[in-house]
């Protein structure tokens, strides 16, 4: 048996390189742009929605995002974290939520159906780095 010598956590960190996408939570808002290949032409396409789930799991992390497509149809789809396919990730806002996971979000319609952006201001951050000391 080859993987008898790893570890667990080893066989967990294979295939973990260094993204340089920008640090996301639960409730954010982000676009992931991702290469699609389209016979013999490749070209990015851009999936914009608030992120309702995140599994971290080494090189198996993933996390689902959901956004309302047209004529009000929610789509949700899964990115795979250490992807070649993903291009880049942009943060766009921050959401205000007290879950880990989203799914409630589901069953919601309308303007029940949007996440609360989390505001903060200068004063507001500064208060907050001052209290954690």
């Amino acid at each position: 048996m080859k993987a008898a010598k790893y570890t667990r956590e080893t066989i967990r960190e294979i295939g973990v390189r260094d993204t340089q996408y920008p640090e996301f939570n639960i409730g954010d808002t982000i676009a992931v742009s991702q290469r699609i290949q389209e016979g013999d032409k490749e070209r990015l396409q851009v999936f914009e929605g608030d992120v309702i789930a995140r599994h971290e799991n080494g090189a198996s992390s993933t996390f689902m995002i959901r956004k309302i497509s047209v004529n009000s149809v929610p789509v949700e789809r899964i990115f795979p974290l250490y992807s070649p396919i993903i291009e880049s990730i942009k943060f766009i806002r921050k959401g205000k939520v007290r879950r880990a996971k989203l799914y409630y979000m589901r069953k919601r319609v309308g303007k029940s159906a949007r996440v609360q952006e989390d505001i903060l201001s200068k004063t507001n951050e500064r208060i907050r780095k001052t209290a954690r000391v």
